[in-house]
């Protein structure tokens, strides 16, 4: 039976500042969709005016000022096609509770409890599966870029969509033995049905019909019901 395709969403946002408590807010955000670790080229990215000023320490990270967000629209009116996007996928983010927290704290001004934010199984922290697997070693999207030899040579700045696609592909370095596990474990699945078919289907091939004449059905019948066999009305009850 075909399995449900595996729907990934790498998603990453850039702020005003670090702590949404203190009312920063959302400037940008992208999300990279894959299914069945292939990149369909299917993304949802955009600049959101979040309505107030930009930290300067912020601002040198993404370099995105106020004046490149007046005309932008506010996350009011991105909200519903961001959870329209979002429904049916796993998540993965680069540091999890970070733009989590900008996300609950948006939605939340929109009165919105969207699926995703109700059900952490369904987000991976690519950072947490970094620090498993690289104990004691910086974990930056960056030094994981480094590392596993994904090039992001054009990261100068930091960009929500830009940086959604390191991560898928950071992603599916940092998972790619696992993967080759589950593709092998189908693959034998698959080769174990289709023996035993091959068994199932050479041993019917090798199966021969054999006429039976009616002196050995008489037999048989006189073997089974003795006298009663010449009565018709009685034998055929059995055949």
């Amino acid at each position: 039976m075909a399995q449900n395709p595996e729907r990934l969403v790498f998603l990453d946002t850039e702020t005003t500042g670090l702590d949404p408590k203190l009312g920063h807010r959302i400037i940008e955000i992208a999300c990279v969709e894959a299914i069945d670790r292939r990149l369909t080229g299917r993304n949802f990215h955009c600049y959101v005016n979040p309505e107030r000023d930009i930290d300067a320490g912020a601002q040198a990270v993404h370099g995105i000022s106020a004046d490149d967000l007046a005309d932008k629209p506010t996350f009011s009116q991105i909200g519903e096609a961001l959870v329209s996007f979002l429904d049916t996928a796993t998540l993965v983010i680069h540091n999890a509770a970070f733009d989590l927290g900008f996300l609950e704290a948006e939605f939340a001004r929109l009165r919105m409890n969207p699926q995703f934010l109700l059900t952490p199984a369904d987000v991976i922290d690519s950072l947490a599966l970094a620090r498993a697997k690289f104990p004691g070693k910086r974990n930056s999207l960056d030094a994981l870029c480094e590392r596993l030899g994904v090039d992001n040579s054009s990261r100068n700045l930091h960009g929500a969509l830009l940086d959604a696609r390191l991560l898928a592909e950071v992603y599916f370095s940092l998972t790619r033995a696992q993967a080759t596990l589950e593709i092998e474990a189908e693959n034998e699945a698959t080769d174990s049905i289709g023996a035993q078919a091959s068994f199932a289907s050479a041993n019917a091939a090798e199966m021969v019909a054999i006429a039976v004449s009616e002196d050995s059905l008489r037999a048989h019948r006189k073997f089974i019901h003795g006298d009663k066999a010449e009565q018709p009305e009685l034998a055929l009850l059995d055949w």
